[in-house]
């Protein structure tokens, strides 16, 4: 009678860890690790290399799943703190420039005023995003706030093209523009991921929000 009982409890034990196996197995393929999902993510993007690098490291801010939405709005944020530090370097340069009266300054005016521009346009974009709630139901107001979020996109990408356009046959030091010219190229990389990565978000919400019709 005893060695029934154990033979019991232990068929019951593997039973039970042969569940518990399937369901994590389950849960691994469905709602893969933040970390792999943004690696998988960033493939979609021109840049997916320097997508991985300016991402991964928020990955450890999930502990279980992290959605397209929420993957939009981090590389979103990225952008904006990218623009912020550009921004900064380019207006310590100008300052240094207009006080020394140095041959270069209205190029560089110049590129300031676009990555200010720029640094506006991406702000918008974070503050749109959140207007967009992911709530199951259908949002009547997604296509207008989507189509400001990619139009102010778009114009941070030509205002970073316009800043490194306008140095072309300026008499500014080596150096210092191919540091400036590096930075903005850098920000327009990052730029156009995340805009990559919003529209991928943008595309699966407004198919996941199409009316079924209903049954005859």
């Amino acid at each position: 009678m005893a060695q029934i009982v154990k033979l019991s409890c232990f068929l019951l034990s593997l039973l039970i860890l042969t569940l518990v196996q399937a369901e994590h197995s389950v849960v691994s393929h469905s709602a893969p690790e933040p970390g792999a999902f943004i690696e998988s993510q960033c493939q979609t993007t021109l840049y997916p290399d320097l997508c991985v690098r300016c991402l991964s490291n928020y990955a450890s801010n999930f502990t279980t799943t992290l959605s397209h939405r929420q993957l939009a709005q981090i590389a979103l944020k990225v952008t904006l703190a990218r623009a912020e530090s550009t921004r900064a370097y380019v207006t310590g340069v100008a300052k240094e420039l207009n006080q020394t009266k140095a041959k270069g300054y209205e190029a560089v005016r110049g590129c300031l005023d676009q990555i200010n521009d720029g640094v506006d346009q991406l702000a918008n974009c974070v503050n749109e995003t959140e207007n967009i709630k992911e709530d199951g139901g259908i949002n009547s107001e997604f296509p207008w706030h989507a189509s400001n979020v990619q139009t102010w996109m778009s114009t941070a990408l030509t205002d970073a093209s316009m800043c490194i356009d306008g140095f072309s046959g300026r008499a500014i030091g080596g150096k210092t523009k191919a540091i400036i010219k590096a930075k903005v190229l850098n920000l327009q990389q990052v730029t156009s991921n995340a805009l990559a990565l919003f529209n991928r978000f943008a595309a699966r919400y407004r198919s996941s929000q199409v009316k079924k019709p209903k049954a005859p």
